[in-house]
């Protein structure tokens, strides 16, 4: 049963990106600072990317650099298929960049330089959160809020809670949802779109949609 007095609380993430003045310019230097950078490092590059706006063609920023700057698109191709969030952890996400990267370099081991100033820049993510003064109480104002919301709001509730909770597929969205609302075949609905696969705005979107088939089907008798 639904918890009337349980508010969802829309809450922005605000991302500030830090130099960790480490730079690889081939492959191999590259694999030897993924595997000993810090774990913030790694999520930034990975986990992070989708809030950066970039397009899909490539899924993490390694992925991208390969591509474009190393010019070694069946590598690029390898470590795109990297999906963090069915990932376990930061370590996990670093081994499986490792392995991909020593595959090819077994293969290629004298890999060439990139030009001068397309090196590959490690950097971290400070993210500052705080609330936009959003509540919702209901699926009908949760609707009207996820409309609305910026994007980085978006960001931490789908994404970056995926990391926070540690739950695995679990996001705040769903979470809510499930647990106050009571409407657990919703949650899994939400819990079912792919971050991997999706922009932020096509997540909003994808989010939307469900949630209005649902309050559609509710409001006919059909869901439960």
């Amino acid at each position: 049963m639904a918890k009337a007095s349980k508010y969802f609380e829309f809450k922005q993430c605000v991302s500030i990106v830090k130099a960790t003045g480490q730079q690889a310019k081939n492959l191999k230097e590259l694999r030897k600072l993924i595997a000993s950078v810090g774990d913030e490092s790694i999520l930034h590059h990975t986990h992070q990317y989708f809030i950066k706006g970039h397009m899909l063609d490539y899924t993490n920023d390694f992925s991208q650099w390969a591509g474009e700057y190393l010019e070694e698109r069946a590598l690029a191709e390898r470590l795109t298929s990297i999906d963090p969030y069915t990932l376990k952890s930061i370590t996990a996400v670093r081994k499986e960049l490792i392995r991909e990267i020593d595959a090819f370099l077994d293969a290629f081991p004298e890999p060439r330089d990139v030009t001068s100033g397309n090196e590959f820049y490690f950097n971290e993510t400070i993210n500052l959160v705080f609330p936009v003064g959003v509540k919702t109480k209901n699926l009908a104002e949760f609707l009207v809020a996820l409309e609305h919301v910026d994007s980085g709001s978006i960001y931490y509730h789908f994404y970056d809670s995926r990391i926070r909770l540690g739950e695995g597929a679990v996001d705040d969205f769903s979470r809510w949802i499930e647990h106050t609302l009571g409407r657990k075949n919703l949650a899994d609905s939400i819990r079912a779109i792919d971050p991997f696969m999706h922009s932020i705005e096509s997540i909003r979107s994808h989010i939307k949609n469900v949630v209005e088939e649902y309050v559609r089907a509710d409001m006919e008798g059909v869901a439960t």
